[in-house]
């Protein structure tokens, strides 16, 4: 059963990187990065020594669904259009909100005390 698991696997990715082999790079690229954000919040998490997500974590998961999306849309399958779309825009109100928030810190007292 193992083995026939593994030839399935196999065979599906070699039939995809033959079929469209640009594509298929995109697709894992987009995978790796994907990926990578939960790699990066580990690391940057063991360094603070408590779990810590950091703004890249937000940008890397960004750039992952995008990548993701325009893949989805390029092999037409709407669960995944969806999905990536949805995750996208959660990625980008993160962003914004702790763009907000940085403006709100980088204001002085002076000029929220109105002088």
């Amino acid at each position: 059963m193992f083995d026939s698991i593994i030839e399935f696997i196999r065979s599906a990715i070699t039939e995809e990187i033959i079929k469209d082999p640009v594509w298929a790079t995109i697709a894992l690229v987009g995978q790796v990065v994907f990926g990578g954000r939960f790699v990066l919040q580990w690391i940057v998490s063991e360094y603070k020594k408590k779990s810590h997500v950091p703004t890249s974590f937000w940008f890397v998961s960004l750039a992952g669904s995008l990548i993701l999306l325009s893949y989805s849309i390029h092999i037409k399958n709407p669960i995944f259009m969806m999905g990536f779309s949805l995750n996208t825009l959660i990625y980008i109100r993160n962003i914004h909100l702790i763009y907000i928030h940085a403006r709100k810190d980088a204001v002085t007292a002076v000029e929220r005390n109105g002088g």
